[in-house]
Parts: C-alpha cells; structure tokens; sequence
C-alpha cells in the first residue's frame, strides 16, 4: 500500500508541475523538415533540414537567417554540430554521404567528407568538445558505421564501431541516436532488435543491452539517448502508428548496464529526448512533447504539437524544439 500511495503522489505532483511547463511557437511556414538542431548558448542555435535549408539564431530563436546551402538544394541535412555563430558542422543523410563546415557563420561551405556509396547512410552526429567528434551510420558487412574527427570535422577516420544484426539499424529523425560525452558512448538501435549500445570511451568493447522498448519492425525501436545526472534515457515507438503509447521509454542508472521500463510512458511516439536539469528530461516527436521529472519513470504530456528534434543549450538555458515545415519553438519553465 505504501508504495502505491508513493507512486499514485508522484504521478500528481507530476501532473501539478507539468502545468507549468508549455511550449511556445516561434515560427513556422520554410519548405524544409527540421532534424538537426545545436544550441550553443542562450542566444547561438543553428537548425538544419531538407532541401539543403540552414538556419541560425543570435538572439535565442527570436528571428532567423535563413539560407538553402549553394549546390546541396537537394541534400537532407539530418544533423548539425555548432561550436559558434561563425561554426557549425553539417551532415547529410542519404547519397552521397556528406559532411561539411563552416567557420563563417555559414556564408561558405567546405565539403569534408563525401562518399557516393549507396551502402552509406549516416544517422547521427555527436562531439566531445569543439575538436573531437563522431559521425555514425547504418550498418555495413555487419557492422554499425563509425567515422571520428580529432580536428573539429576538418578530416574524418574510420573509427571500429559495434556488431549489429541483419535488419537492425539506427534512426535518422533527431541527430540523437549517438550521444558522447568525456566518458561514455551510447548507440540507440531499432529494427530486429531495440539496443542500447553503449561503451566507456577509454575501453575497447562495446556492450550490447537490449532496450525495453517496441522493435521487430522496420518503424519500431529505440530512437534517442540522452545522458544527465548519472542516468540514460531513451525514447522511441512506432513512427507509423505515432499515438501508440506502450514500450516507448526506458531509462538506466547505471551507465546503460541495466534497464528498466517506464512507469508511465509518454503520450506516444517520441523521436528525441534532451536532458533538462537535475532528474529532468524533456521528449518529443510528431505525437506531441512530454517532460519527465524523475529520471524517466514517469511522463506528463505538455504539448500536442508535432516536432523532430529538441535540445538543450551547451552553455546555457535555452531548449528549443523543431519540427517539419520549419516549425521551431521554445520550450518555456
């Protein structure tokens, strides 16, 4: 009875608290679906979509610098890494595989890796800090693709990434599917087999742990990792049948070794999730935004809009979320 009373107590003060959290719109109407957002500080956020469109913010998403990247009009930019509001690093998914930089607030592009292979499709995109970072990509022969940049993206190396099994691949909707940090590597999977795929960045091997989420299909898995206060969390579903709310959170806290479903799960499909403050993470995708406050246990949904992507500032407060037709918005404590 105690620990009904305890859970049935934290799902209201949950609820209490939710109320006060909302998300407010910024802009929307730009022919472009936004998947890659970076937000530096609390004024520098870049965006990143189809159709070859980069934005960026200077004054906390207030107003936006629009432009469609010369000679990549077609490109699908899944993901960006800015360091400033002169660089950023931009990936695209797809054929061929690009990654390119800019190091002039985006007046001038260079291409720094390109590959035409049709087998190439890159999903995610992660730095350390401002030199080190890594791009992963679906698999190939068997194994999840890895490429690392010591440079800032100037140059980029094959890095040997984790086994994977046939038909299991990661999802390209967030830029959120690798997550790094100074200590540990985290790899969402989805498809045949729903995998938290994490590793100490100074170890070898890498460890395979089945996630608690829905997976067999191609629509199905694991989708966002994000790491915050000694926990990792995860959210996904079923991007085709995006009100299913069973199976699609977890959370670890003990560095991905074990995992554990959700109390309450968030109000259907989530694509992204982005660690907030304290035990506080935020989750979104295109059935709407939900806010967990206890490490993941438990969801409250605060916003019915759809979005692709939400993060939080590096260096900062500001989280902004993104979506399909240009849609951004702010998401306000």
């Amino acid at each position: 009875m105690r620990h009904i009373i305890l859970y049935l107590t934290s799902l209201l003060l949950l609820s209490a608290s939710a109320i006060a959290q909302r998300i407010e719109l910024l802009q929307q109407g730009k022919p472009t679906s936004i998947r890659g957002l970076s937000v530096v500080d609390n004024n520098v956020a870049w965006v990143s979509g189809s159709k070859g469109n980069i934005a960026i913010t200077t004054d906390g998403g207030k107003t936006w610098d629009w432009q469609q990247v010369k000679g990549f009009e077609k490109s699908d930019f899944r993901d960006i890494e800015a360091f400033s509001d002169k660089e950023a690093v931009i990936m695209s998914s797809g054929t061929p595989a690009l990654i390119l930089k800019t190091v002039d607030g985006g007046a001038n592009w260079k291409v720094n890796y390109r590959n035409t292979d049709t087998a190439y499709f890159l999903d995610a995109m992660d730095f350390i800090n401002t030199k080190h970072g890594f791009v992963m990509g679906d698999p190939i022969n068997n194994k999840f693709l890895l490429i690392e940049t010591n440079d800032g993206g100037n140059t980029w190396n094959p890095f040997d990434g984790p086994d994977a099994i046939k038909n299991q691949a990661a999802f390209a909707a967030s830029g959120t599917c690798l997550v790094t940090d100074n200590k540990l590597f985290a790899i969402a999977t989805g498809g045949s087999a729903a995998e938290l795929i994490v590793k100490n960045t100074k170890s070898v091997g890498w460890l395979h742990q089945p996630a608690p989420v829905i997976h067999g299909k191609s629509a199905q898995g694991a989708f966002s990792v994000a790491i915050g206060n000694n926990h990792l969390i995860v959210v996904g579903g079923d991007y085709q049948k995006d009100k299913q709310q069973d199976s699609t959170a977890c959370y670890s806290v003990d560095k991905g070794l074990t995992w554990h479903m959700a109390n309450t799960f968030p109000a259907g499909y989530q694509s992204c999730v982005t660690y907030i403050r304290d035990n506080t993470f935020l989750s979104t995708g295109t059935s709407g935004t939900n806010i967990t406050l206890d490490g993941g246990k438990n969801y409250a949904k605060i916003d019915v809009s759809s979005y692709n992507v939400c993060r939080k500032a590096k260096h900062g407060n500001l989280v902004l979320l993104a979506g399909d037709n240009g849609k951004i918005g702010i998401f306000k404590l």
